[in-house]
């Protein structure tokens, strides 16, 4: 089933550019046409896009890495926030700040300080200084709280970076390729797709269509911890023929019930799980491959 439609992006106002004189000519390949001195984004290009960073940020959740969302631009922070909290994820909607990610060291830091802060007001004690003591406190915890709200229990890198403007987020950008962590982005056709290992091409000024980007991206990540908890892993994108031997595997060792009538002996033990290795396999087996022949479930006694 398809991540998205041409309707939905359309609705959304996905397709449209910036204008042609602000362009960026090395997003050429992602734009279907000029009109009205407005470049029409290819919205073709963006559906496979958005289908294979959905994949991509499924895959590093379920893998038990982290993703961080950013998005600075008045646009951006609300939905930015929303989806990053939706998925479990980390975001980042004020400053960014310098080092975030090559110098996480000092980051933590700054959250160290933030935490002594927060202790320091909840337990009172902070009522007992003087009054220009206390506001000073006051003053430096809200500063902290506001460019460290989203990141506060980030306690190493992430696992990839989604980005809603590269231009206006070029130091992000930067940081994240200086240490090779995949970036996601929506890129408007006045950014460079270049710096991004995958690029959106999409409005990254309409609302709309930055929350319609942000919702699949945020589904994406909460399919990948379902996938996660389950104890599924990056299962989705595993070739057929590992899959088959996994379910055969766990046939043979009894972790899996190969047979229906197997279900209800096993739901007793709530520590173990019981999928039919039969219709898995089925199921991911493409016509070129069918699955192989389950084998006879052992007799129960």
């Amino acid at each position: 089933m398809a991540v998205t439609s041409i309707r939905e992006l359309l609705e959304a106002g996905v397709h449209f550019g910036h204008e042609s004189r602000r362009w960026n000519p090395k997003m050429r390949r992602y734009i279907f046409e000029e009109r009205n001195g407005i470049h029409i984004i290819d919205l073709t290009q963006t559906i496979e896009q958005v289908e294979a960073a959905y994949g991509f940020v499924r895959d590093t959740v379920a893998s038990g890495k982290t993703v961080l969302f950013v998005g600075t631009k008045r646009q951006a922070k609300e939905p930015i926030q929303a989806a990053a909290q939706a998925a479990g994820a980390f975001f980042v909607t004020e400053r960014w700040l310098g080092g975030l990610l090559t110098n996480i060291k000092t980051i933590r830091k700054s959250i160290g300080r933030y935490r002594e802060l927060e202790d320091l007001v909840a337990s009172g004690v902070a009522d007992m200084l003087p009054k220009k003591e206390l506001a000073s406190i006051r003053r430096e915890k809200a500063k902290l709280e506001r460019n460290l709200m989203g990141i506060k229990e980030m306690t190493e890198l992430p696992g990839a970076v989604f980005v809603v403007d590269p231009k206006k987020e070029h130091i992000a950008v930067a940081e994240a390729g200086r240490l090779r962590i995949p970036i996601i982005a929506l890129v408007d056709t006045n950014c460079d797709p270049e710096m991004i290992d995958y690029p959106i091409a999409s409005n990254d000024d309409a609302i709309r269509a930055i929350k319609l980007i942000l919702g699949k991206v945020a589904d994406a990540a909460i399919e990948g911890r379902a996938a996660k908890e389950s104890g599924a892993g990056a299962g989705t994108g595993v070739a057929v023929e590992d899959f088959v031997r996994a379910a055969q595997a766990g046939v043979d060792a009894g972790t899996f019930s190969a047979a229906p009538e197997d279900a209800a002996a096993e739901e007793a033990a709530p520590t173990v799980t019981t999928i039919s290795a039969t219709a898995q396999a089925a199921a991911v087996a493409t016509p070129s491959e069918p699955a192989p022949a389950p084998s006879e479930a052992p007799a129960q006694e």
